[in-house]
């Protein structure tokens, strides 16, 4: 057996463990980490990549390597209460969430950049598009992300997703399919939001981030 036949088989079994966690108990967040870095090195992650990068604003992010410095919330707290800072800061406070809480991916090239990047803005994303934090919520972000990224773990999440509410919910298989399709419409519609480099702007309200980047949240209800 190969090296690359070898790390092939050691991602698919790290990514078949998040999923199989997942399922078990979606709250478990460390196992989301395990199903992106066991797709780190696959063909459509390269894709994703590739993909994302075809918009000039995007490719521009990825030649800088954008990225923020650690979150202050109280000084966020001290903004405007319309700003996205103050908005985000709220939620982080309310929720009990670490900023920092993201497993932390050391950046050698585009792959690692975008996941590191994602990972710090997961919160921010949540917040601009409208979308909760709890199980159907965070689906729907993930259809979202897959309308603007293509990114894998986006969609191995969503088919995962699907499975556990036919085994354990069936009932709510509808409303899982609404806010799928709704996230999906969105992101599509959206401007790109991994150009965004909305720590350097924290005091902007977040209704003008919104009305930039074509997110209309009644568009979900």
């Amino acid at each position: 057996m190969t090296f690359a036949n070898l790390r092939q088989n050691l991602d698919f079994l790290s990514t078949l463990k998040g999923v199989v966690t997942l399922l078990r108990d979606p709250t478990q967040t460390e196992s989301v980490y395990d199903v992106e870095d066991g797709l780190r090195n696959t063909k459509a992650t390269e894709l994703a990549i590739e993909f994302v990068k075809s918009k000039p604003e995007v490719a521009t992010i990825f030649q800088e390597r954008y990225l923020a410095p650690s979150v202050n919330l109280e000084a966020l707290l001290e903004l405007p209460q319309e700003s996205l800072g103050y908005a985000y800061a709220s939620y982080i406070k309310e929720a009990g969430f670490d900023p920092n809480f993201y497993r932390l991916v050391k950046v050698e090239d585009d792959i690692s950049y975008f996941l590191l990047r994602m990972r710090q803005t997961h919160d921010i994303w949540h917040i601009v598009a409208g979308f909760s934090t709890d199980v159907f919520g965070e689906l729907g972000l993930k259809a979202f992300e897959l309308a603007q990224t293509h990114r894998t773990m986006s969609a191995v999440l969503i088919a995962g997703g699907l499975l556990s509410t036919l085994f354990k919910h069936p009932e709510q298989l509808d409303n899982l399919l609404e806010q799928i399709a709704s996230g999906y419409r969105l992101g599509a519609k959206a401007k790109p939001f991994f150009a965004s480099k909305w720590e350097e702007n924290w005091e902007r309200p977040l209704l003008e981030w919104r009305q930039d980047l074509g997110i209309d949240v009644r568009e979900r209800s």
